[in-house]
């Protein structure tokens, strides 16, 4: 009962055939001349895109930590009133999605904790898959939880190092080889601000400098958002330290291979952000291109789904000569996941989020980007709707590969049983999408993708090949015996 508790996934979009990454993050020292609340606000409104079920910020005021946190969107939980009682030096905020631990407030971040050096406030982007055995171990010595998240192992785990270490960053540093998985963290401390990555690099993190304030996000788009200007990526297993003295590090180089998830370029990141020196939207319009060569196909339009989509159908126009145009409007209004209690609502809500342009599609040989297909249910619905409105083909092209694997790192790729291209043939998914041709990117042509500039990628959910050992009670959560056993290095 334990282990499903600290494992249980919130209500997930994939279910809607969409899927979701944990979480966002953001941080800001500040000399005093920019408003660490503000910043904070406009920076999690811009990582807005990775998580819609509750958001945060904690600001310290020499020392004093205060903080305001709750379920829903950055504008609908902050106010002026809110934001201008928030007063201090720096801040940390944070925007969720939940895939570890239920969707509830006390799942919310920041952690704020008081213990005995202190308060620490913490937030985290990504997922242990060590979680389970090291709650068991602290509550076994008597820790007691307040929330079931693996962030609170995490800071349990530094709050106890930092007892005996000659510092906050140091007690990081020894926490670091304990715990495994997807991590992309701020923590603030009394007197400083700290950024740490996993030794894989799955989850991005970046740094800016506005004036002399120093700041650290999941992604660029954040940094803009707040006027800091990009400085560099933070490396793989790399400690980065802001306090009064500026900015400093602590590294370590890693023995393990770099494998920043590709999915943060295929839809998780927003087109506008650079990941670890890679363009996101060049990216995603290489991967038309590349779905354009693939497969060679005459039509009338291309359009892509939004928003992801786009960027990919701009590429595919761009190699084969045919015309983008839009095809499908999507409702910007609706902030979060759309969920439905029964079938016939699921497939009613879609015209909700996304409606086609019945004057572009109308007789058109329409070639459709989309980024994914999981249960294949919206695709269906999305062609069935182009149709509808009197296109006369739909050919449909997906700008990954098919997911075949689940993710044990932080993103809510369902069990196998749960994932179409594990029941279907690629061709058999077509036709249940009602799709007149179907084609995925070829796994081969991931690095393309990015140029070959990528240092190291994981594609574990499209091949298998998981870059870090899997404990097995996680296998048997997602495995089934009619797919091929899982590759585990």
């Amino acid at each position: 009962m334990e282990k499903e508790r600290m494992h249980s996934r919130g209500v997930s979009g994939a279910k809607e055939g969409h899927l979701h990454e944990e979480c966002g993050v953001f941080g800001i020292y500040s000399d005093g001349s920019v408003n660490p609340a503000y910043a904070a606000y406009n920076g999690l409104l811009a990582l807005q895109h990775r998580g819609q079920e509750s958001c945060g910020i904690a600001v310290n005021d020499r020392g004093v930590i205060s903080y305001s946190k709750d379920m829903g969107l950055v504008s609908e939980v902050f106010s002026h009133e809110t934001l201008d009682r928030l007063t201090g030096q720096m801040a940390v905020g944070h925007v969720r999605y939940s895939t570890a631990g239920a969707s509830v407030r006390e799942n919310a971040q920041p952690l704020v904790m008081r213990y005995v050096k202190g308060t620490l406030a913490i937030a985290h982007n990504g997922n242990l898959t060590n979680a389970y055995e090291l709650h068991q171990k602290l509550a076994r010595q008597g820790c007691i939880f307040q929330t079931t998240i693996d962030t609170e192992v995490v800071a349990y785990m530094i709050a106890r190092e930092r007892v005996n270490a000659p510092s906050i960053e140091e007690a990081i540093h020894r926490v670091m080889p304990k715990i495994q998985g997807a991590y992309s963290m701020v923590v603030m401390s009394p007197q400083k601000l700290i950024a740490f990555r996993d030794p894989h690099g799955f989850r991005p993190l970046c740094i800016g400098k506005v004036g002399n304030c120093w700041v650290f996000a999941s992604e660029t788009c954040a940094l803009d958002a707040c006027g800091a200007e990009f400085v560099r990526d933070v490396r793989p297993g790399e400690i980065v330290i802001a306090d009064k003295n500026g900015l400093r590090n602590i590294y370590d180089p890693v023995s393990v291979k770099k494998s920043l998830c590709i999915f943060e370029y295929i839809y998780f990141a927003r087109t506008d952000s650079t990941i670890d020196g890679i363009s996101v939207y060049e990216a995603r319009k290489e991967a038309g291109r590349l779905l354009a060569r693939q497969k060679p196909m005459e039509a009338d339009m291309v359009i892509g789904v939004p928003e992801s989509g786009i960027d990919a159908a701009i590429g595919y126009s761009e190699e084969s000569g045919i015309p983008y145009q839009k095809g499908i409007v999507k409702n910007s209004y609706i902030g979060r996941t759309f969920i439905k209690p029964n079938q016939s609502e699921r497939e009613r809500s879609v015209r909700i989020k996304l409606n086609a342009l019945s004057t572009a599609v109308r007789g058109k040989r329409v070639i459709m980007l989309d980024d994914s297909i999981v249960r294949g249910t919206t695709s269906a619905r999305i062609v069935s709707m182009l149709k509808e409105c009197g296109a006369k083909e739909v050919h449909l092209r997906i700008s990954s590969p098919p997911f075949l694997w689940p993710c044990y790192f932080g993103t809510d790729i369902p069990s196998k049983d749960e994932l179409i291209a594990c029941h279907h043939s690629v061709e058999e998914i077509g036709e249940m999408s009602y799709a007149d041709s179907i084609d995925f990117l070829r796994l081969e042509n991931l690095p393309k993708m990015l140029g070959g500039q990528c240092g190291g990628c994981c594609d574990a959910c499209f091949s298998g090949h998981y870059p870090a050992e899997i404990p097995d009670y996680l296998v048997a959560q997602k495995d089934y015996e009619y797919c091929t056993p899982i590759k585990r290095l």
